[in-house]
């Protein structure tokens, strides 16, 4: 234990009875046993601590090793512009707009609008023409 044989242990116990007494020796070993006991529960926590960060740091590594082979695939696919046949009809549809957008402007020829007539002034011609009549 601790890299000590039982020779050392030996010697440790024949140094506490001496200082301590056999009255005191007890209640120190159970304080001794206490604080051993809380150490060993210390330092299993911190081995656990670091333990499960390591592994959520190999998660976050693989992970991100997945999400750039998922970005890679997506490019690949992204070139392949047949895959969709939507795409192949979009680019045909704008293709026949801009012709006939094309040909529209060129048939295009503008007429002169004739300017409307004052409305008044036609009821003033079928009145007098009515009455030239009469």
């Amino acid at each position: 234990m601790f890299g000590m044989g039982f020779t050392e242990l030996l010697l440790i116990a024949i140094v506490a009875i001496l200082f301590l007494g056999p009255d005191r020796l007890p209640d120190a070993m159970v304080k001794v046993a206490k604080f051993i006991k809380g150490a060993k529960n210390a330092i299993m926590e911190a081995k656990s601590a670091i333990d499960s960060e390591v592994k959520i740091s190999k998660l976050k590594e693989e992970a991100l090793g997945y999400k750039s082979q998922l970005k890679a695939a997506t490019d690949e696919l992204q070139g392949f512009k047949n895959l969709n046949p939507m795409n192949s009809l979009k680019e045909s549809f704008n293709e026949t707009t801009q012709l006939l957008r094309k040909e529209t402007e060129a048939s295009n020829v503008t007429t002169p609008i004739e300017p409307k007539q004052d409305e008044s002034l036609i009821t003033k011609k079928r009145n007098s023409e009515s009455g030239d009549k009469q």
